[in-house]
């Protein structure tokens, strides 16, 4: 581990604007605060919504900005990473941030019935090879709605085709009503007002896309509350390319 981790790591065990849960801890320190972000964080009624896989945090902040008056958690298992939003929201003076470093796959762990109002899942992993760690999967959605209201809304933007393709098929396998969904965000028509102010966040990773030609790809869903969900069963071509300056990493053309 570099210096620089190090020293990153030991600035997050000090920030009051992260909370730190992973595996290995998780078990034996109960989360007090499950179900109770509002008045034990936030000190505040407003809406939470989450950017779950948030990398360094810059959209957690920037949408912080954007929405003084929505809470936001950004959370991420990579504490180096979040390091970066962290600190912004920090010397920015922003008090609608907080940073949760845990593993998504127990999220439900972390947040009551009905607590959060919207998730954001910005360039997720597309996880091709496995559907169990997809974030847009139905074994995700049965976790997001122990805790969303009902009805609550799932923004997905990716670079992903598969990803894309993928969950524009969960949608309709499971009847979720879709708000929005276009293909090429950047030249798409007919935007509401939110989205408009939103397209002015991009990050390092997606301005690295953008610049290679790929279009980026968003929609934004209802999750119900209740009712049976099951995966769509279809294939779907694989991406050509996965990460800014490599190569396809599957010789295999279609996935689940």
């Amino acid at each position: 581990m570099s210096k620089g981790k190090l020293a990153k790591f030991a600035d997050m065990a000090r920030y009051e604007n992260v909370f730190q849960y992973p595996y290995s801890v998780v078990e034996n320190v109960p989360f007090e605060m499950k179900g109770h972000w509002r008045d034990m964080y936030f000190h505040n009624d407003n809406p939470i919504v989450l950017e779950l896989g948030c990398g360094k945090g810059e959209y957690t902040v920037e949408l912080a900005r954007l929405y003084p008056d929505v809470n936001f958690i950004g959370v991420d298992i990579k504490g180096a990473r979040m390091w970066t939003g962290a600190t912004q929201a920090l010397n920015d003076g922003l008090k609608n941030v907080a940073f949760l470093r845990t593993n998504i796959e127990i999220i439900d762990r972390f947040f009551g019935p009905d607590e959060v109002q919207e998730i954001w899942l910005t360039f997720s992993d597309p996880q091709m090879k496995n559907v169990r760690k997809r974030l847009t999967s139905t074994y995700f959605m049965e976790r997001y709605r122990r805790f969303l209201v009902d009805g609550g809304i799932v923004h997905v933007k990716t670079d992903s085709n598969f990803l894309f393709t993928y969950t524009t098929y969960m949608t309709e396998r499971n009847a979720f009503p879709v708000l929005f969904s276009t293909t090429d965000l950047y030249h798409a028509e007919g935007l509401d007002a939110d989205t408009m102010r939103i397209l002015s966040i991009q990050t390092y990773y997606e301005s690295q896309w953008i610049e290679r030609g790929l279009n980026i790809k968003y929609m934004k869903f209802r999750l119900p509350s209740s009712g049976d969900m099951a995966e769509p069963d279809v294939e779907i071509p694989v991406d050509d390319y996965r990460s800014y300056k490599r190569t396809r990493r599957s010789g295999v053309d279609m996935r689940k």
